[in-house]
């Protein structure tokens, strides 16, 4: 299939459905490096994935040397190491905090964008829908390590900048030639995580889920993400990221049969009500392929 009719097809799907696919991918890939962490550092395992998408990347887009000159590739090359560093430190939090915390932790990042961008009444309230209802789904406790709830805020600060840097890629017209470039910088200044890979090196088989984990957890919700950035202002897609943790109680309840409590489907529904509400903005149009 042509990038051309790739481009076409995405362009007529709407963005909160862009983000669902973008979820599945995103789990799915989770599911795997969770998996690895028996024989590898949740670090080591970070790396790997970044190594997987920039490999897979870069083999795909083959980006210009314009790519790697000047602002482009320091744009890049900053984008792509603020989310290399996100992916690490979100992957040592939930190896010390239950999940459901670090990812309430962690999504006080795109929150605050979201802060900053919204303009109207009706802005903040769907920002407080959206509050209460992560809330409510990740059933947001305060124990666990001190160590765990830093590396959760750190992670935070890096999705928060992963927006305001992907943002910026977006409009500059580089889209996946951006991505490709940027993993390739982040996997390179974050190399001696590579350590922490362990038996993995010496197993192809666990060489191709670690390759596997870059495709499902990056390189599709990342190239999804291009897409929507270009349409989408900063506020608006930080509260559709939203729809991850959503996505994911839908998964376990289709997958696993795991039945969400009261509180879990009253926090989906508060999500979905302040994703609708947020003011529309005009789209840019789909981003560059």
């Amino acid at each position: 299939m042509g990038i051309a009719v790739v481009r076409n097809r995405l362009s007529d799907v709407p963005s909160p459905v862009l983000f669902v696919l973008s979820g599945i991918s995103m789990y799915a890939g989770a599911a795997v490096a969770v998996g690895l962490f028996s024989v590898a550092s949740p670090a080591g395992v970070a790396w790997l994935r970044c190594l997987g998408a920039a490999v897979v990347l870069l083999a795909w887009r083959r980006p210009p040397r314009s790519a790697w000159t000047g602002r482009a590739f320091l744009l890049a090359g900053a984008f792509g190491i603020v989310t290399a560093g996100m992916n690490v430190l979100f992957y040592e939090a939930i190896a010390r905090l239950p999940l459901g915390t670090a990812v309430a932790l962690e999504f006080t990042g795109p929150v605050v964008v979201a802060a900053f961008g919204s303009r109207t009444r009706r802005d903040v309230f769907a920002l407080l829908l959206v509050v209460a209802g992560v809330i409510a789904i990740a059933d947001v406790r305060l124990e666990g390590s001190l160590l765990g709830v830093l590396f959760a805020l750190g992670a935070a600060a890096a999705w928060a900048g992963y927006i305001l840097l992907g943002k910026r890629v977006a409009d500059g017209g580089n889209g996946i030639d951006g991505l490709a470039v940027g993993f390739a910088v982040g996997t390179v200044v974050l190399s001696p995580l590579a350590f922490g890979a362990g038996v993995v090196w010496g197993s192809p088989r666990l060489l191709l889920l670690g390759a596997g984990v870059g495709v499902l957890a990056t390189v599709v919700p990342y190239a999804l993400d291009q897409v929507v950035l270009r349409r989408a202002g900063r506020a608006r897609f930080a509260l559709m990221l939203a729809l991850l943790p959503v996505t994911a109680g839908v998964i376990g309840f289709l997958w696993l049969g795991q039945v969400p409590a009261l509180p879990e489907a009253l926090g989906t529904l508060a999500v979905v009500a302040g994703v609708a509400l947020r003011s529309p903005r005009k789209d840019d149009g789909p981003a560059p392929l």
